[in-house]
């Protein structure tokens, strides 16, 4: 048999085999949600929804110097990370760069849920609230 034939079939085959894991790990993702606060909105109806996605995305449009420090960041603890010689004092600071940004854009972001929440229906609090319950660990208790 050809050997570029042969190779051509064993590339197709792999990205095939590939394609078809990605494919079933997103299916089971999609099944199983996450429950954050931001996923909740997810679960609101559609006008509300939408508001509380473009809440979203102007935090994160506000803050992408923030964002991107924070990747900035962890690439410069990555490349400490892959030289012969650790530097602790320089991943020690990269790390906290990216913590604090991290924390600055997730206090953000919880800042324009409480606005969201303080003008949404207690139908859709009760939403927000099962999300966080569910983080927790605790059950969430049906209302009747």
């Amino acid at each position: 048999m050809n050997p570029r034939l042969v190779a051509a079939s064993l590339v197709l085959n792999v990205f095939l085999i590939g394609a078809l894991a990605g494919g079933a790990g997103w299916l089971i993702g999609k099944s199983n949600p996450g429950y954050s606060l931001e996923s909740a909105g997810g679960r609101l109806p559609s006008a509300d929804r939408k508001a509380f996605r473009q809440a979203l995305r102007e935090v994160r449009r506000e803050s992408r110097d923030v964002i991107l420090d924070g990747q900035a960041a962890r690439r410069d603890a990555a490349n400490l990370l892959q030289q012969p010689t650790l530097d602790s004092a320089a991943l020690a600071a990269a790390l906290e760069r990216a913590r604090n940004a991290d924390v600055t854009i997730r206090m953000r972001l919880e800042q324009r849920i409480v606005e969201f929440a303080a003008s949404s229906s207690p139908e859709d609090r009760q939403l927000l609230a099962d999300a966080l319950l569910r983080r927790a660990g605790r059950p969430v208790k049906k209302s009747p």
